[in-house]
């Protein structure tokens, strides 16, 4: 098939509703469309959850309770009751015993049908009844009289639904399209090349759609289960590819594109490293090499500088911004809360001072005749530095000659946002080098997939001198052994944290928890002095509570999660979370990764209350066994999908419909070379295989 005929067969394939299908009207539509399912190929990508085997009869009189089954019989008695609720029921036998069907929901067409002397098929899951054993709104189907019912041929599929669609429907609708792909009046192109479908032994689009919507009786229902089956990974590997494809086209885009080049002496950045009171780490210098390398390129760097906590992302950052600062450009530098640009601004405002550069702040909290002033500074080049939050990719914000771009925990950021600041720097076809860190280190399998439009950066080793944190997990009703425990590390001359994690979708409420919180353990620990910080304090008193923090005045800070990140104080050995098992695994990590700055033995107690979840206590187990940020990373990934890992649920990135990153992670080499391979022999299906899984625009269009 031509380029052009495949484009077009693609562009048909998207525009071809679902209202083609006999039995949708404008009611069955909506309902459809919470689905997501608008056109005849969002139908057939809309695949089954899991399988029933449907194939075989059991006997009425060899059933057992609780086991699903599916069973012939003839109607003996129909009758609507009246007790606490309105029911239809209907007692059928098959000579070997009876069984009694019970319906809440039914309307009086359906009660005629089931008269006395009628055929039916029911499928459902027995339990004990009054009289017979019963199936509560068993899916059934009336049988002609003297026609044998043709033998189950294949796995009954259960699909995702929604309120008003029964499974019934979904499998009607679905056997259309898969009818109308059999006949060629719903096109579906085969986008993957002939050889490499012969390489990988994949079968065809088409040929993995019907057996994953209709697989034989004889299919292994194990590996359906587990999405393993050949056909499923078919579907997967298309999926991971288009996400793939998308990002490399990115890439390929930037390279493209120009930036400044910033080379010079590297002045700047040697004196900064002379007067640091440590030594950088090899994994520090090994990264700095590579950044001052794509910063000489003519093209964007776009690198993605991931650590855990403590690692030292800061100071490469700032050596990079030297290196620009030095030849002459502008760096702005965001965060994405108003603590973490202040700590960051302290930062570079305490590191940078004796090389007489002062870093300009900017926040939407800036009084208006400040922020002109900021601003005008920033469109003259007046100001090499500038640091804050969301404000600075505001329209009315521009500069005189952005080199450098470094967005600080970027999976907080939407993908508009971090366009809007990186295209502050896109002057006479110019665009600003990026370089996006992350504390939340990220399985490779997920930064193949999610970021493969950026160069990863890894800084793997901790500052010598670290000593890992103990930590440990107790209900709260052992509170008075962990005050005893806050008091004792007190007399000691350290300090602690004791963190109040949100309770409600309030910060009302989050902030009065903390205050509560603060007020109790004033009353049992009068000899400490106690400081409390949370969201709602303006950023004056925030700043003046750290710095008594910092300085040793406040031995104890009572705090929500906004300490999570950017909080720095060597002296903080202890560190307490309330409401353990309300927190996901990276916020844990986070939170911990304020103590253990130090040279001292740190501990990190979590707090929670009884019952635990399975999913929470496999949270709480996994914090307790590592206190590797890989290793963390690998196991939220695993419990909570790369969506909400990624923070981009709700953005829509990354939103896999049929891959898992986890199950799939062996498909990704095969999918990079499938992608080299395609984008150097057959570019013009690219785009189609894009927008085929992604939409038009695909998800990465420009950010």
């Amino acid at each position: 098939m031509t380029a052009a005929h495949l484009s077009a067969a693609v562009n048909l394939e998207h525009s071809a509703p679902v209202t083609r299908l006999r039995g949708i009207g404008p009611q069955l539509a909506d309902r459809l469309a919470r689905l997501g399912i608008h056109t005849l190929s969002d139908l057939l990508f809309h695949l089954p959850l899991r399988y029933q085997d449907r194939s075989r009869i059991t006997p009425i009189g060899a059933l057992r309770g609780g086991v699903p089954a599916v069973v012939d019989g003839r109607v003996e008695l129909t009758e609507t009751v009246f007790r606490r609720r309105r029911m239809l029921l209907v007692r059928i036998s098959d000579g070997t015993g009876a069984l009694t069907l019970r319906f809440f929901y039914f309307n009086l067409a359906q009660a005629n049908a089931l008269a006395r002397g009628a055929r039916l098929r029911c499928y459902g899951e027995t339990r004990p009844g009054a009289v017979t054993l019963e199936m509560i709104h068993p899916e059934y189907r009336l049988l002609q009289e003297g026609v044998t019912p043709p033998d189950e041929s294949v796995l009954t599929p259960i699909y995702p639904a929604t309120e008003g669609i029964a499974q019934a429907k979904l499998r009607y609708l679905t056997d259309q399209a898969l009818q109308l792909l059999e006949t060629k009046a719903a096109p579906l192109p085969e986008l993957l090349p002939p050889e490499l479908l012969a390489e990988s032994s994949m079968p065809a689009l088409t040929e993995a759609l019907r057996y994953v919507h209709r697989p034989p009786t004889d299919a292994s229902m194990a590996a359906l289960m587990d999405g393993s089956h050949p056909a499923q990974q078919r579907l997967a590997f298309e999926e991971l590819l288009a996400h793939h494809l998308s990002l490399r086209q990115l890439r390929l885009a930037a390279d493209r594109s120009h930036a400044l080049v910033v080379g010079g002496a590297g002045r700047l950045p040697a004196l900064f490293r002379s007067r640091l009171p440590f030594q950088l780490t090899r994994a520090q210098q090994r990264v700095t090499v590579e950044i001052f390398r794509d910063l000489g390129e003519p093209h964007p760097m776009m690198r993605l500088l991931q650590g855990d906590v403590g690692c030292g992302k800061t100071v490469v950052a700032a050596l990079a911004a030297l290196r620009c600062i030095e030849a002459g450009y502008q760096v702005a530098l965001m965060a994405p809360t108003e603590l973490l640009a202040e700590q960051h601004y302290r930062n570079f405002h305490r590191w940078f001072a004796s090389l007489g550069i002062a870093p300009l702040w900017l926040s939407g909290r800036l009084k208006t005749g400040k922020r002109a002033q900021a601003i005008t500074r920033l469109q003259s080049g007046a100001a090499p530095l500038v640091i804050g939050t969301h404000a600075l990719f505001q329209d009315d914000v521009s500069f005189a000659n952005l080199a450098l771009v470094i967005i600080d925990e970027q999976h907080r950021f939407g993908v508009h946002q971090r366009l809007a600041l990186r295209d502050k720097g896109a002057a006479a076809d110019r665009h600003a080098h990026q370089l996006i860190m992350t504390a939340t280190p990220i399985p490779r399998t997920l930064a193949m997939t999610a970021y493969a439009d950026l160069d990863v950066s890894s800084i793997d080793e901790l500052p010598p001198g670290r000593t890992p944190v103990k930590t440990v997990a107790l209900s709260d009703t052992r509170r008075d052994e962990v005050v005893a425990r806050v008091r004792h590390a007190g007399a000691q001359g350290r300090q602690v944290y004791w963190v109040c994690p949100l309770i409600q979708e309030s910060e009302v409420l989050q902030c009065q928890a903390a205050e509560d919180t603060a007020n109790a353990l004033t009353a049992a620990l009068p000899e400490l002095h106690i400081g409390l910080l949370h969201g709602r304090l303006k950023p004056q008193q925030k700043d003046a509570i750290m710095a008594h923090f910092k300085a040793g005045h406040v031995q104890l800070l009572v705090a929500t999660t906004v300490i999570e990140v950017g909080v720095d104080v060597p002296n903080a050995s202890l560190m307490i979370i309330e409401n353990a098992e309300r927190l996901g695994l990276a916020q844990l990590h986070q939170l911990r990764g304020r103590v253990g700055r130090g040279s001292v033995e740190s501990s990190c107690v979590m707090l929670y209350r009884a019952p635990l979840s399975s999913a929470a206590r496999t949270r709480l187990e996994a914090m307790r066994s590592t206190n590797d940020g890989f290793e963390i990373a690998r196991r939220d990934l695993e419990l909570r999908g790369p969506g909400e890992m990624l923070g981009t649920r709700q953005a829509g990135e990354l939103q896999l419909r049929i891959a898992d990153l986890n199950r799939d992670a062996p498909l990704i080499p095969r999918v990079q070379r499938a992608a080299m391979l395609l984008l150097k022999q057959y570019p013009e299906r690219v785009p189609l295989i894009v927008q085929r899984w992604l939409g038009d625009g695909g998800r990465y269009a420009r950010a």
